[in-house]
């Protein structure tokens, strides 16, 4: 005999049940809530490659690679500071989250952004940059609570679009960071008729885009007042508005005394995630680093400029995908089929990469936006589907803990991703007559086996699916 459902509970004063009458009695989409959850993921993505576009050049600005080749290695690790940082501290963040609220950990990560963004613009010295990059992510611990906020200010029927709209927002941050990046770094030399070559900018020219992102992230703080908070707070959660989502997760209340670590459906999604996850980061680093570099190592000798105009032109379509055809995607084919479709379309795209060399004018930019765009929209929703399979594995109880271990392992991943970038660049640089897949072919050539992996643990035995996915 089946049991009967469970009743729903609501505490006065908890914010938690606050929500979830406010959900019953809206049905329709948060646009308000989901508004808060752009803006701030957006905010605090924004940093993150940011330097992309200027990362060759600010290398080769302090003076510590010896020869060209060297720039790559360099570049690699200050990319992976960041990265390093976020994977030290991100369960952390999680679990606090899980114990004081989402909010708190939202608004002191924005305001991390504010603070440490600025103080990177403002980096003379090596050192200080990989110092600042590292505290940023160690002490910008937004992406675990967000996911499970965008989870929880939505009817189930929405949740699909709300962690579309984190997956947007970041990745969106992740281009129209460098966009910012190549358009206002180095002022003076881009704008001299602007920026004088005595004035704050001349002396730290990658200050300017760090500015405006820090402006930005302090106009998304004092948003934050009217963020509303979704953490249940009061005893007896197993019998409240949690025991029903308990149930519809894991199909009991010991789910929220259960290990995370020795639960399967999430584990093995985070551990997909993470290779995905280093793939794209991987990926970002070396486009940027070879469209700037010189066509006699294979690249493009594009300015940082160029670089920002790609990129800001993949972050609109990326835009237009999220907000209006993703969900349908995740409504046709679900979160895991739309994973290995997006993943077996890469492929051909990043092998095309290094042919484009040979193209010049029009052709080179019809192809080159072209594979930008598609490359951007295929890995959001790789990213987007084995999130949601992440947060559909745990309750609510356990939903901040289980994203930070998701963010502290696909920082490690993403950290290594970088610093791999870099040194495997500036090993292709020295073996451009090489017989074998010369050159940046053989960068492209990692790449894809990076995106094969990806997609074959998006099957069974290694992938375990929620049982709502059954």
């Amino acid at each position: 005999m089946a049991e009967p459902p469970a009743t729903k509970v609501y505490h006065d004063g908890c914010p938690g049940c606050a929500m979830e009458q406010r959900k019953e009695e809206h049905k329709g989409i948060p646009y308000k809530e989901f508004l808060f959850v752009a803006i701030t993921t957006l905010a605090s993505s924004l940093p993150i490659s940011s330097l992309f576009p200027f990362l060759y050049f600010m290398i080769r600005d302090l003076h510590i690679a010896r020869t060209e080749e060297d720039i790559g290695f360099y570049a690699g690790f200050l990319g992976a500071s960041y990265m390093i940082g976020r994977g030290f501290a991100s369960i952390l963040w999680g679990m606090v989250a899980d114990r004081i609220g989402r909010k708190p950990v939202i608004i002191f990560s924005i305001f991390a952004v504010i603070v440490l963004n600025t103080l990177f613009g403002l980096s003379v010295k090596y050192w200080m940059a990989v110092t600042t990059r590292f505290l940023l992510g160690a002490l910008n611990g937004l992406l675990a609570p967000i996911k499970a906020y965008s989870i929880e200010v939505c009817r189930a029927e929405h949740q699909a679009l709300g962690l579309s709209i984190v997956s947007t927002a970041w990745g969106i941050g992740l281009v129209v960071g460098p966009a910012i990046g190549g358009y206002l770094a180095q002022p003076v030399k881009q704008y001299p008729h602007l920026f004088h070559e005595k004035s704050i900018f001349g002396r730290f020219p990658y200050l300017l885009p760090c500015l405006c992102i820090s402006l930005f992230a302090l106009l998304v703080l004092i948003s934050c007042i009217w963020l509303p908070e979704t953490l249940h707070k009061h005893k007896g959660l197993e019998t409240g508005v949690e025991a029903a989502e308990a149930s519809t997760t894991q199909g009991s209340a010991e789910s929220h005394k259960k290990s995370l670590f020795r639960n399967w459906p999430l584990m093995s999604s985070i551990i997909t995630y993470c290779v995905f996850s280093l793939h794209d980061t991987a990926y970002s680093e070396i486009f940027s680093l070879w469209t700037v570099s010189d066509r006699k190592y294979g690249g493009l000798s594009f300015s940082s400029k160029d670089v920002g105009q790609v990129l800001a032109v993949a972050g609109a379509s990326l835009l237009v995908y999220q907000l209006f055809i993703y969900r349908w995607v995740d409504k046709i084919l679900g979160p895991i089929n739309s994973t290995r479709i997006a993943s077996v379309l890469s492929i051909p795209i990043i092998a095309a990469y290094p042919f484009m060399t040979h193209l010049s004018g029009i052709r080179l930019g019809v192809a080159l936006y072209s594979a930008a765009m598609i490359k951007s929209v295929l890995a959001i929703t790789i990213i987007t589907g084995t999130s949601l399979l992440q947060n559909k594995a745990v309750p609510q109880g356990q939903r901040g803990a289980a994203n930070g271990i998701a963010t502290t392992a696909m920082s490690l991943f993403k950290a290594v991703a970088p610093a791999g970038a870099g040194v495997l660049f500036s090993w292709a640089q020295k073996r451009q007559h090489a017989a074998f897949f010369p050159g940046d072919q053989m960068v492209f050539l990692l790449l894809n086996l990076t995106e094969v992996i990806g997609l074959m643990l998006t099957f069974k035995p290694f992938l375990a699916v929620p049982q709502q996915y059954k």
